[in-house]
């Protein structure tokens, strides 16, 4: 029995090790398998107006991807028809032929539905659009004609699919991880919108990063070593063509864990204008524009320019180059060929007629700096530097304006406007990848929107009088740094009930703000279960339905699991306890649970999650804190609560640092209240303190059903997603198809094109025929028929046949000619070799017998194929003479490489012997001196003799080991050989890797 037990126990100690070691494999092969799929990634710096997409690939650190027109930037346009599609800059070119099938500027709609003031506001900006009511999500859609209707979020999945498409060319390799920007203002239902779209493209996002702090990575990233201990405060103003983003960024290093000393930024202060930018003024040009030009025909009872599509989508485009053009000249004049009608336009506007046009938006330029400031609760003296970026800052009034409002001698350009943003995310793509090795730097973002959990409860007034009570807990408050967890406690619950997340206090925003940002709802949390956990387990005590949520990276705000807690404390044999520590111990230290957390080294990371923290609200009073009692108290409160006779459980979710608590494990393996409330746990006791008190608390969780009820904006059913997934997927398929149908018949015509010419150039004249150029002119001219009558209709296979069938007859032409231009260089190379290895092996015969290290078969083999070579040559090239050149030739450019690498194979088995041959030693008399050399052998060879110094004789040297002195004392005696290297005494001591099989005839 007690060798069983022995042998058991034995057993239980082994089992964690084993487990680890397969966890730990698993883990490894699939880092590994990640690996393999994920050696490059872009970003995606998604404009109202135009995107930059950058990538990192091995040996390509952070670069901006050309579009197929070799621009650094791409128009964000998309044009859609029955039977193709264009992006970019095709798509630009389109919107004045099709402004309806030619969508601009959609990113304003996502996220929004129909009664919404920016989708009223987007249809006055471009009435030439129809969109059209979803009455499932209350959004619109656009309606291009009746079999193509396309959703805000399908749009921008194209549009995604195609920046991708542009980065795989220019990678020359597939990609499908992604770092996207986005506005710093998108709420909760626009950052959802942007993901949707990204599913549909097929991307893996892995981060949603604000655009704002792209830039101040960017700027940290490439100014690394400015940055110290002494706090900077850097304000970036950043106006765009569709809005206008203010941000405070505080630059600073700072001690973190996994790195010591490290660069970070965190972002304090944030204010935007979401409808102040370039279009605006571009669309305000625009209508001064077309009054111009009603004015110049008022007399003609024409129309008003306004109605006809195509000539304001012309006039939008003189706007926006006017607008660039002004910004450095103070006139100029607008020019349009043919606006409407046949009739030109022509008319003069200058700088202080757009600048009276936009004098209201001008107004407008201070509002973002003092939002920002007030929400950093900052001041303009403590603000080091104003940085540029964006497109409309370089309007000389917009620099004015704030010039002025931030009282500063002048304004930073030292940034690329531009691509700021889109090296910043590709920096933070490289960083989240597992394929790269980035340096870190720790990246704090702040909350725009604060967000609160609220519900209603039960409370007793008076004896025997019950009231409602709504209560309010602020989960992520207003500027808060996230990527965080948050864990609320419900401690007087137990029965089923519901809870809402809204957003906060948002009276930051202006009126016009608010209703453009939408419902202020965002979900309904109804729970069920809670009453029978609590019947389960009627001798536990609760500790509260405790929700876990989770601010992401991304900013998207999600509920993780909500579980009914309840604790005892039991008695537990010490051998036990040990045990299941030890596996608890084990599993716990292979997923990060005894080790620093698993974060990414550039640092939105730096926030670890507030598991069981303090939930920031309104005060209450003091029963209501008892509600949260966990969270309204500070961890150290909370440690003294702990009874005195409850010892710290011994599991491993005591030491896990709070962001690995969120991991599917067992809660039966969490750690008392000390270890939940203190995000980094105290160290296990003692495997004797633990034997002294062997009562723990042993926890018991049980999962509670969630239903979430959204209320801001649903999210695409999965069906529709999917349905939207492959929608997208089929018109890919479509353009795929119709651009190699088009490379077809482009590879097909230029044959055609090129051959008829190449039948009239002497080289071709003289390796054919009359009847063979009649008879491929003949079919050359059939096939260009075929294809301008029958060729719009013909496929892909069609078209590649017919290609097929006139190479197939041109084959024998095309040959004779190659090879006819390959014969001086190739015998030339022949010849130059057959030379030099006859002069090797003359060379080669010369050397001394003593000094040989070449065998006579070696240097017979090399002589025979040397002599095979000239006969082979010399007999094709008289029967190749004999042959007209219209036929196939016998002389051929194959053959002639084969002779060439046979021959200098034997050459170069010789020369590796002699670099690898080891110097033979001279024999000696019996006096221990050397030998006279050979008769042949140099004058200057015999005269470097050592003489031995006075009063010693040759005689009295040692003789140990005479090979190594005599060779020290002559090192001339190798330089004979220096043709191959030095000699060696026999074949067995040549390099094993230099040896070849003695061929049948030198056996």
């Amino acid at each position: 029995m007690e060798l069983r037990g022995i042998m058991a126990a034995t057993v239980r100690r082994q089992r964690p090790k084993k487990l680890a070691c397969w966890v730990l494999m698993a883990v490894l092969l699939a880092d590994l398998l990640a690996l393999s799929d994920t050696l490059a990634v872009m970003s995606v710096d998604l404009g109202s107006e135009s995107m930059k997409v950058a990538i990192v690939k091995p040996g390509v650190p952070m670069e901006i991807v050309l579009n197929k027109e070799s621009r650094r930037k791409t128009p964000v346009t998309v044009t859609l028809k029955e039977n193709e599609r264009f992006f970019g800059d095709t798509a630009a070119g389109m919107a004045i032929k099709n402004p309806k099938a030619t969508l601009r500027y959609f990113q304003h709609l996502l996220g929004k539905q129909a009664d919404n003031p920016h989708v009223a506001l987007y249809r006055a900006r471009f009435p030439e659009h129809e969109l059209s009511f979803d009455p499932q999500r209350q959004t619109v859609y656009f309606q291009i004609s009746p079999q193509l209707q396309f959703s805000p979020e399908e749009v921008l999945g194209m549009v995604l699919n195609y920046s991708r498409s542009l980065a795989e060319d220019f990678a020359e390799q597939p990609i499908k991880d992604a770092v996207i920007t986005v506005p710093a203002f998108f709420n909760q239902a626009e950052r959802r919108a942007v993901l949707q779209a990204a599913r549909m493209a097929g991307l893996k996002v892995l981060q949603l990063i604000n655009d704002n702090t792209a830039t101040a990575l960017s700027y940290g990233v490439f100014r690394r070593k400015d940055i110290n201990a002494t706090a900077q405060n850097i304000m970036f103003y950043d106006m765009g063509s569709g809005s206008t983003v203010c941000t405070i960024v505080t630059y600073q290093t700072v001690k973190t864990k996994e790195a010591g000393m490290q660069p970070q930024l965190q972002i304090r202060g944030v204010g935007f204008d979401r409808t102040l930018g370039g279009l605006e003024m571009e669309l305000r040009l625009r209508e001064h524009l077309a009054g111009l030009f009603n004015e110049q025909r008022k007399g003609q009872r024409a129309k008003d320019v306004r109605e006809n599509p195509r000539a304001m989508a012309k006039l939008l485009r003189e706007a926006n180059r006017l607008k660039t053009v002004l910004s450095a000249n103070a006139d100029h004049m607008a020019q349009i060929e043919g606006l409407m009608d046949d009739v030109d336009f022509k008319a003069k506007v200058t700088r202080a007629e757009f600048e009276e046009l936009c004098a209201d938006l001008f107004d407008r330029v201070p509002g973002p700096v003092q939002q920002a400031l007030q929400s950093a609760e900052m001041s303009l003296d403590e603000i080091e530097q104003v940085i540029l970026v964006g497109g409309a800052t370089r309007v000389p009034k917009v620099q004015e304006v704030l010039l002025k409002a931030v009282g500063k001698e002048e304004l930073g350009k030292n940034i690329n406007a531009d691509e700021a943003a889109a090296m910043g995310a590709v920096y933070q793509a490289a960083a989240l990848s597992k394929a790269f090795k980035v340096k870190p730097f720790v990246v704090r973002d702040a909350v725009v929107y604060p967000i609160l959990v609220e519900f209603t409860r039960e409370v007793e007034d008076e004896p025997g009088v019950r009231s409602l009570k709504h209560n309010k807990r602020v989960l992520f408050s207003r500027m808060g740094p996230y990527p965080q967890r948050k864990v609320i406690t419900f401690n007087r619950y137990s029965h089923d009930f519901n809870f809402h997340i809204n957003y906060g206090d948002l009276g930051f925003l202006g009126p016009e703000d608010l209703r453009v940002f939408g419902s202020h709802n965002l979900t309904t949390v109804k729970l069920k279960g809670v009453g029978e956990s609590f019947k389960k387990y009627p001798d536990y005590e609760s500790k509260g339905i405790k929700a876990h949520f989770n601010l992401d990276e991304s900013g998207v705000l999600s509920l993780d699991r909500v579980e009914s807690v309840f604790e005892t404390l039991v008695e537990d044999s010490p051998e036990e306890e040990s045990t299941l520590t030890k596996l608890g111990n084990t599993i716990s230290s292979l997923f990060g649970g005894s080790t620093t957390p698993d974060t990414k080294e550039n640092g939105t990371d730096a926030v670890q999650e507030e598991e069981e923290s303090p939930a920031e609200g309104t005060k209450d009073e003091p029963g209501e804190q008892a509600e949260f009692k966990e969270e309204a108290e500070a961890p150290v409160e909370d440690t003294s609560q702990t009874p005195p006779l409850e010892p710290k459980e011994d599991t491993p979710e005591g030491e896990k640092p709070p962001e690995k608590e969120s991991g599917d494990k067992s809660e039966a393996q969490k750690s008392s209240e000390k270890g939940e409330t203190e995000p980094e746990g105290g160290p296990p006791a003692p495997e004797e303190e633990k034997k002294q008190k062997p009562a723990r608390k042993q926890r018991m969780v049980e999962e509670i059903g969630v239903e979430l009820v959204v209320l801001d904006l649903p999210d695409l059913p999965e069906d529709e997603l999917a349905r939207s997934v492959q929608k997208l997927e089929d018109l890919t398929f479509r353009d795929l198809e119709k651009q190699e149908r088009e490379k077809a018949a482009n590879s097909l015509e230029a044959f055609i094109f090129e051959t008829q010419d190449k039948l009239y150039q002497p080289e071709y004249q003289e390796v054919s025929t009359e009847e063979q150029r009649e008879e491929i002119s003949g079919k050359l001219s059939a096939a260009s028929t075929w294809l301008e009558d029958e060729g719009f209709g013909a496929t892909t296979v069609m078209l590649k046949e017919k290609l097929a069938e006139l190479r197939k007859l041109c084959q024998g032409l095309f040959f004779r000619v190659e090879e006819r231009k390959k014969w001086p260089e190739r015998l030339s190379a022949l010849d130059n070799l057959l030379n030099h290895s006859s002069m090797f092996l003359k060379g080669a015969r010369l050397i001394p017998e003593m000094d040989q290290i070449f065998t006579e078969v070696e240097m017979t083999t090399l002589e025979k194929v040397i002599n095979e070579t000239w006969a082979w040559k010399n007999a094709t090239m008289a029967e190749q003479a004999k042959l007209p050149a219209t036929e196939k030739p016998v002389l051929l450019s194959k053959d002639i490489e084969a002779k060439m690498m046979a021959l200098d194979r034997e050459v170069q088995y010789l020369l590796n012997k002699a670099k690898f041959a080891k110097p033979r030693p001279r024999p000696r008399d019996k006096n221990g001196n050397r030998t006279e050399p050979p008769l042949n052998a140099s004058a200057s060879d015999q005269g470097e003799k050592v003489t031995p110094p006075a009063g010693h004789t040759e005689d009295a040297k040692p003789i140990s080991e005479p090979e190594k002195v005599e060779t020290r004392s002559e090192p001339k005696d190798t330089e004979p050989l220096e043709l191959g290297g030095p000699g060696v005494d026999s074949e067995q001591e040549q390099p094993a890797r230099q040896k070849r099989p003695l061929k049948n005839d030198e056996l």
